[in-house]
């Protein structure tokens, strides 16, 4: 299926919203599906009042209508109720074309505390936002009932997951070297420093040991200016948050109005158990202890936020690790796709082609992709391994694996810093996905598969390491490249 999926919220943008919308492009992708994302990058932007390091989309309406009807989509998801999100409403509305909705962030709190708009005001206009939603995305039962209650209409619950290969289990606090030095206990805060996550609350709860915050936002200055005795350590790449979170010996979540809190997964997933209030969110990640009903899995919630901290060092690492093993991307994934509207037949243009694709193209952000290879030098490299070297390979597999050759494609992938040409194997016996990188300034190939990185000097390299990787998964497969 070809998905449109609208977001005001993309890289380079730092924020659970982002890290779950990039997993589930990535996951969809797996599945066989094209997803393109429409996202600020792509438009004339400013910065959004009050929020360093969010740009928004001005005045969007009509080059997303033209990038709509190029790609052609046979189903729209509007992830967000900013610009872009507003603009692909009206979109779908003057088009009869149905959508869906999901409800990330819990704006009309943020608005009160942020410009004092009444709590009434901001739920009205986020309801006649999604009034004509086919399906609203909720990811928790708190929020479900929240948003019910406030007279929004089709809700559908849609829980997320975790990345556990990134978020590795640590069974003992791991020692990261900016944490080093602190006293222990360590507790950690991982998220925007912003109105609506009081951060203040952790920042000014007595405590034993040591604060570290990972994150920044618009009280960043404020906060700073006040808060002496904490350790900022800005923003950090995923992986070594990965070792800060396991470096940690509590999680301390002090956010009272988040949809769901997918920090939290993050640090139960390293091992790190969670302290935070009885809110909507912590309530749906921390779920309650079969064999003792007041407890819950993985942490500690309590209206007193220190004494959650601190009864929450007393939770193993490995509790902490199973409840974040109950949140799973392929259930994710699955409910995803189950709450889509398709789009009927007859509002779409005919893009039939005869034989097999193995790339799959993005009309909009393909552009994008190329122009930047263009300016690196490598665009010919990349073709060559696209049109030539993949094509063959795929070829040879199809031909002699016929109807069990599962879903073999190719597509432009955006999600790391550097673009790739990101292959897709997926079998009923086995999932492969393996990324093509090529180096600005440079003649040698990156490839990030399982985990791994590897560089290959010479297109010949890269073409017998692709054919060994598809061996395995198609064995008895002759592949001549």
């Amino acid at each position: 299926m070809k998905i449109a999926l609208i977001t005001d919220a993309w890289r380079p943008q730092i924020n659970g919203v982002v890290t779950t919308l990039v997993e589930l492009v990535d996951q969809l992708n797996v599945q066989g599906h094209m997803v393109e994302v429409f996202h600020p990058g792509l438009f004339q932007t400013r910065p959004c009042p009050g929020y360093a390091g969010i740009d928004l989309a001005v005045r969007p309406f009509a080059q997303l209508q033209k990038q709509l009807q190029a790609f052609q989509p046979q189903a729209i998801h509007i992830a967000t109720e900013g610009p872009l999100g507003w603009a692909a409403r009206k979109y779908c509305l003057r088009h009869e074309l149905p959508f869906t909705t999901a409800f990330h962030t819990r704006f009309p709190e943020i608005l009160k505390a942020a410009l004092r708009v009444p709590l009434s005001l901001g739920y009205a206009l986020f309801r006649y936002f999604h009034r004509p939603s086919a399906g609203v995305m909720v990811p928790t039962q708190g929020v479900m009932r929240l948003l019910d209650g406030k007279g929004f209409k089709n809700l559908r619950s849609w829980t997320h997951g975790v990345d556990m290969r990134l978020f590795k289990y640590a069974e003992q606090v791991q020692r990261h070297p900016s944490l080093a030095d602190l006293p222990r206990p360590i507790a950690l805060y991982v998220g925007r420093v912003s109105y609506e996550k009081n951060i203040e609350s952790f920042l000014a709860m007595p405590w034993h040991g040591s604060k570290v915050v990972c994150g920044v936002g618009p009280l960043e200055a404020q906060l700073k200016a006040r808060f002496h005795d904490v350790l900022w350590l800005g923003v950090l790449p995923r992986d070594e948050l990965a070792e800060v979170y396991a470096s940690a010996d509590v999680f301390t979540f002090p956010s009272r109005n988040e949809t769901f809190g997918l920090v939290m997964l993050e640090a139960m997933a390293c091992g790190t158990p969670v302290a935070a209030y009885p809110v909507d969110g912590p309530l749906e990640v921390l779920r309650p202890d079969e064999a003792y009903p007041h407890a819950r899995k993985g942490g500690v919630l309590d209206d007193d936020l220190a004494q959650a901290s601190l009864k929450a060092l007393h939770i193993p690492r490995a509790q902490a690790r199973s409840q974040a093993l109950t949140f799973s991307w392929d259930e994710a994934t699955r409910l995803f796709e189950h709450h889509l509207a398709p789009i009927p037949s007859e509002k779409l243009v005919s893009t039939v082609t005869s034989g097999q694709q193995h790339f799959l193209k993005n009309t909009v952000s393909d552009g994008v992709f190329e122009k930047h290879l263009k300016s690196t030098h490598r665009f010919k490299d990349y073709l060559q391994v696209r049109e030539k070297m993949l094509s063959d390979l795929f070829t040879d597999v199809r031909r002699q694996w016929a109807d069990e050759v599962g879903h073999l494609v190719s597509i432009n992938h955006f999600k790391g810093e550097d673009p790739a040409l990101r292959v897709l194997c997926k079998t009923a016996a086995t999932e492969l996905v393996i990324d093509i990188q090529f180096p600005s300034g440079g003649t040698d190939y990156k490839v990030i598969c399982c985990g791994q990185n590897f560089i290959f000097e010479n297109p010949q390299r890269l073409s017998h390491y692709l054919q060994e990787q598809l061996h395995q998964v198609y064995p008895s497969a002759y592949l001549t490249t």
